[in-house]
């Protein structure tokens, strides 16, 4: 058809501009949040369970995966590794996520309504990172 676009990104292989589109929006999401994890670390620190000590180290390790992760999506030849990463990270952090709704207390305010939405909102994000690392 005269005028619409082509389905594929010229110097990317057969990357479908949808996929394309997607991975560099996982990517971008990943690399900023990686990134928060070391410019406002505090936030970060305050829902490291307490059982597992050292928030700092944690606040650290998961940005430099969440950057890893992102910086991996950025390119085709890289993003089923890149989209593994991601999902094993947000796996690994949702630990700090329960903690934050816990510290939340009861959904009683909005405020903590919104935080106790945020644990099934993780399905999805891990099912994004799963569809890039089976090249999708």
């Amino acid at each position: 058809m005269a005028g619409s676009a082509p389905s594929t990104v010229v110097g990317t292989g057969d990357e479908d501009i949808a996929v394309r589109r997607s991975r560099l929006r996982l990517a971008a999401l990943l690399l900023g949040m990686g990134t928060l994890h070391f410019v406002v670390p505090g936030p970060f620190m305050r829902i490291v369970p307490p059982a597992l000590g050292r928030p700092r180290f944690w606040v650290y390790l998961s940005g430099v995966a969440e950057i890893v992760s992102g910086a991996l999506l950025l390119s085709p030849k890289t993003s089923r590794l890149g989209g593994t990463a991601a999902a094993a990270t947000i796996v690994a952090v949702y630990p700090a996520n329960i903690q934050m709704a816990l510290d939340a207390g009861l959904p009683r305010t909005t405020k903590a309504l919104l935080i106790w939405l945020r644990l099934p909102l993780q399905a999805p994000l891990v099912a994004w990172a799963l569809r890039h690392a089976r090249g999708r």
